[in-house]
């Protein structure tokens, strides 16, 4: 097995007992949601809704270009951020985040679904890239941060920032054009894209057993199975 399959895996493991990840080491949700709103905002995610106030409109209507602020739930005990790239009709958003399905991944153009009972975006679901399906929990929301001028900029990755691996989003409409750069970086990221199928194997050794198993045992499992096809 390749070196970088085996660190895929390694991430997907990861993610089913930790997410979002708190370590220092991969892309967090907030710069990763700073560079590409604009909005100069910094600390936590939870904290993100209170600092705005005064600087920011918000709202609960989503926006192109607004960020929308989790509250801590559960694992997620730091909030989270994420970027609205589409609004798709009152209750369906595409967004843009890192750090969510997978620790420090980039998910772009991805799904989000109000499932509020008062249709004000105050619960949502996100679209989980691994499983390539609708994730089970609804994670509670503060609601969205405006900024003065809306823009999506175009994220680099940086080492200085912590590792992080990019997920193929949805494919973005076409009547909605975005600048040559960031066509770019969109384009080269599917490029990149993580073969999926290894990692879904993974996924069911660690289902088996987890309690009794090492993450080591069951990559060691993962190679040996690859090893023999």
């Amino acid at each position: 097995m390749k070196l970088g399959t085996m660190r895929w895996a390694a991430l997907l493991l990861a993610s089913l007992t930790t997410t979002p990840a708190l370590s220092a080491t991969v892309l967090q949700c907030v710069p990763y949601a700073r560079i590409v709103s604009g909005v100069q905002l910094y600390g936590d995610a939870l904290t993100w809704w209170d600092q705005a106030e005064n600087h920011y409109r918000r709202g609960h209507t989503p926006r192109k270009g607004a960020v929308l602020a989790f509250r801590p739930v559960g694992p997620m005990v730091l909030g989270h951020v994420a970027v609205v790239s589409k609004v798709l009709d009152d209750r369906r958003i595409l967004i843009r985040h890192a750090n969510w399905s997978v620790p420090g991944a980039i998910e772009e153009d991805v799904l989000a679904i109000d499932v509020s009972e008062d249709g004000d975006w105050g619960e949502v679901r996100i679209w989980h890239s691994p499983t390539g399906q609708m994730g089970a929990r609804s994670n509670p929301t503060f609601g969205f941060i405006y900024p003065d001028k809306p823009q999506l900029h175009p994220f680099r990755p940086d080492p200085a920032l912590g590792g992080s691996t990019r997920f193929a989003g949805m494919d973005m409409p076409k009547d909605d054009p975005e600048d040559a750069e960031a066509v770019s970086l969109r384009k080269a990221s599917v490029a990149r894209k993580p073969r999926l199928a290894m990692d879904m194997r993974a996924i069911r050794y660690a289902d088996a057993t987890p309690s009794a198993r090492s993450l080591r045992d069951i990559i060691a499992d993962v190679k040996r199975e690859a090893a023999l096809r």
